[in-house]
């Protein structure tokens, strides 16, 4: 029987942790997912890119994979969007979590654990 995307990640998330690794990696996949779009509409490949930024195909290849040792600068972001006719954007957008700090402006890890 031929599972679908559906039915695998239903009984992937009711292994105990598996729902929680998923949301943490969220945002993560979602950059990504935009960073291959972006590469996708300009019709270039990896090659392509490299040579318009003056790298390697595998160091654009390490840039678009989702492997946790390697985190870009923002100047190679900026580089690799460039390159694409793309810019970087940098937001810091408000979590939905709030922070709760004492005097000083600092928070702490209690105050972390008390406010979740």
């Amino acid at each position: 029987m031929t599972s679908t995307l559906k039915q695998f990640k239903a009984r992937a998330f009711a292994r105990p942790g598996v729902k929680k690794a998923y949301d943490d990696l969220a945002e993560e996949f979602a950059f990504l997912d935009e960073v291959l779009k972006a590469r996708a509409e300009t019709g270039l490949t990896q090659a392509e890119v490299a040579a318009r930024v003056g790298t390697t195909q595998s160091a654009i290849a390490r840039l678009e994979s989702a492997e946790p040792k390697h985190s870009p600068s923002i100047a190679t972001l900026q580089k690799y969007a460039k390159a694409l006719g793309y810019k970087v954007e940098i937001r810091l957008v408000k979590s939905e979590q709030r922070l709760t700090t004492r005097s000083g402006g600092r928070t702490t890890k209690a105050a972390v654990r008390r406010s979740a």
